[in-house]
């Protein structure tokens, strides 16, 4: 699992901030559970080899830079030794904007073993193109802006890992196809567990702050798993569909049918279609399956997710969890 904070703070608005108890309180619960807490290159880089981790992995991460990441969350962090990651916006750092660390701040961070990685130059919605701008231009754009923004981080700190956590954790297909042609890794806000068979241009991660800084809710999430997805049809989560249907091929291993099980965010359960089966179920104890999924009315504009979950047959406790984002535009 990769956690995803913003603010450490009793004063900063409260959707996108855990206090400071509250942040000890979930540092605590890993260390005193023995979670496997490794910073993210440690993370990523073994599962791009095709090596599995222990369930209890986890990675810290944080967006935007705040000056409470150095003052209140890295002293917390250093008490208990765990690596974290610091997803940073270059133009705003360079413009001394007040709220954001200084690049000093961020080289002593450094120097004690933070990785800081790009969030974009200046924290725009990417995947938005500006008025009269073609798709030609767009690319351009967008590339330049996170190639830069790799090498400036690359100056002040000699990290260049190539990981962009997207702003405000929206992307679409064409956003993901630079990621990819730059061969960066893209990191959203959706929920889910990471693995060997992700989508390494989408990993999603569990936002613990705000509303997600309840420790008994982020328990269950960090008995999560990644389902084994082999393709994702109708996935282009910035559309103009108010009621998107979403298909998964899955491997369908380690748990039950009738206990897979999807979300839609404000709806409650999603209708639920399992595609192309036999009246006979397969012996075999791996097969392929594919599954519809759809929210029973319309999803309101901006954003909303299908959650799908099911419980593991072989670990007790345990949960597969995948997140799809939707941003529903006018």
């Amino acid at each position: 699992m990769i956690l995803q904070y913003h603010h450490v703070s009793e004063t900063m608005p409260a959707v996108t901030t855990i206090s400071p108890a509250d942040f000890e309180a979930h540092m605590k619960h890993l260390k005193q559970n023995n979670f496997n807490v490794v910073s993210l290159p440690d993370m990523l880089s073994k599962l791009k080899r095709g090596e599995t981790l222990a369930d209890n992995t986890v990675a810290i991460t944080f967006d935007d830079g705040y000056k409470n990441n150095y003052t209140t969350a890295a002293p917390i962090l250093e008490k208990f030794n765990f690596p974290y990651t610091i997803f940073v916006n270059p133009k705003m750092i360079d413009e001394k904007k007040s709220y954001v660390m200084t690049w000093q701040q961020i080289r002593e961070l450094t120097k004690k073993g933070a990785t800081i990685a790009n969030h974009s130059a200046e924290h725009l919605y990417l995947h938005q193109k500006l008025e009269s701008e073609t798709l030609a231009q767009w690319q351009d754009r967008i590339k330049q802006d996170l190639v830069q923004s790799e090498e400036r981080i690359a100056q002040e700190t000699g990290h260049n890992y190539k990981y962009l956590a997207y702003p405000y954790g929206e992307f679409n297909h064409e956003l993901q196809s630079i990621i990819k042609e730059l061969g960066f890794i893209g990191i959203g806000q959706h929920s889910g567990a990471v693995g060997i068979h992700s989508d390494f241009s989408r990993l999603p991660r569990f936002p613990a702050s705000g509303i997600y800084a309840n420790l008994k809710t982020l328990k269950t999430k960090l008995k999560s798993l990644p389902f084994n997805i082999t393709g994702l049809t109708n996935s282009e989560s910035v559309t103009v569909k108010n009621q998107p249907s979403l298909i998964m091929q899955l491997t369908v291993k380690d748990f039950y049918k009738s206990q897979f099980a999807c979300y839609v965010s404000g709806q409650g359960k999603a209708n639920i279609k399992w595609l192309d089966d036999k009246a006979a179920e397969s012996d075999e104890p791996i097969f392929e399956k594919s599954v519809e999924i759809s929210p029973s009315k319309a999803l309101g504009k901006g954003r909303s997710r299908y959650n799908c979950t099911a419980p593991s047959i072989s670990k007790k406790g345990h949960f597969y969890w995948f997140s799809q984002p939707w941003v529903v535009e006018k």
